[in-house]
C-alpha cells in the first residue's frame, strides 16, 4: 500500500481551511494531518505532525507566512511548502522560493491545481501559478537572472550594491545615512529599488540572498 501525502494547512481563515480540508481528503493519495490559524502554530503543528507538504498562506496574525517559511525550512527540512496565496505579485513568489517554498500558488486556482501542486512539490518538483512569469521558475531551479552567483553586480549600481551590503550586516538606515553620507529618505529610495530588482520584501531575504552571492559569510550574520 502506497502512503499517503501528508498535508499541513496553515492558514488564518477557519472556512477555508475547513474546505481545504474536505477537498485534499477526498483523494485517496492525500491526507491532512493537521491545521493552524497563524504561523507560530503552524510551525509548531509541522514539527509534531511531521507533514510531507505545508500548504501555507503568507498574510496571517502573529507570525508572517514569510517568517514562518523561513523558521519551517530551517526547523523541518523533510517539509516542503507550498505557497497558497491571493497575492500575484510575482516579487512575492520570488521572495517565498529564495527563502525555500517549493511552490507558489494563487488562491483563485482551481482544485486540480491544487492537488497537482501538492503532488508535485512533494516529488520534489518546484511549482509555480502558471499565471506568473516563467522566469520566476528559472530563477528557483539554477538559471538565475536575479538570484545567481555574481548576478548582483550586473543588475545594482555601485550605491545599491553598498546600502545592500551594509543593510545584510544589520545597520539601520539611519547608521547607513550616516556612513556613506546621504539623507535617511535617500537610503529609503536605494532600498525600494532593492526590492524591486531583487524581489525582496524582508531583511530576511536579504541576507540570505547576500549569503548566497558572498556578500556576507556565515560567521558575521546578524542575530535576527
Amino acid at each position: 500500500m502506497v502512503a499517503k501525502i501528508k498535508v499541513l494547512i496553515v492558514d488564518d481563515h477557519a472556512v477555508l481551511r475547513a474546505g481545504l480540508r474536505l477537498l485534499i481528503n477526498a483523494y485517496p493519495n492525500l491526507e491532512v494531518v493537521g491545521d493552524a490559524p497563524d504561523g507560530v502554530t503552524g510551525v509548531n503543528e509541522a514539527l509534531a505532525t511531521k507533514a510531507d507538504v505545508v500548504l501555507m498562506d503568507i498574510n496571517m496574525p502573529e507570525s508572517n507566512g514569510f517568517e514562518a517559511l523561513e523558521r519551517i525550512c530551517r526547523e523541518c527540512p523533510h517539509a516542503r511548502v507550498l505557497i497558497l496565496t491571493m497575492y500575484d505579485d510575482p516579487a512575492y513568489a520570488r521572495s517565498a522560493l529564495a527563502i525555500g517554498a517549493r511552490g507558489y500558488l494563487i488562491k483563485k486556482s482551481s482544485d486540480f491545481d491544487l492537488v497537482g501542486a501538492i503532488q508535485a512539490v512533494h516529488r520534489g518538483e518546484t511549482f509555480v501559478d502558471a499565471t506568473l512569469p516563467e522566469d520566476i521558475l528559472q530563477d528557483r531551479i539554477g538559471d538565475r537572472t536575479l538570484h545567481g552567483k555574481d548576478s548582483h553586480s550586473r543588475i545594482l549600481t555601485p550605491r545599491e550594491h553598498e546600502v545592500l551590503c551594509l543593510t545584510a550586516e544589520g545597520h539601520s538606515n539611519k547608521d547607513i545615512a550616516q556612513r556613506l553620507r546621504l539623507s535617511i529618505k535617500s537610503v529609503d529610495t536605494y532600498r525600494a529599488r532593492l526590492a524591486e530588482k531583487l524581489g525582496f520584501h524582508s531583511r530576511v531575504d536579504l541576507i540570505r540572498y547576500a549569503l548566497e552571492v558572498g556578500l556576507l559569510s556565515p560567521k558575521t550574520t546578524p542575530m535576527e
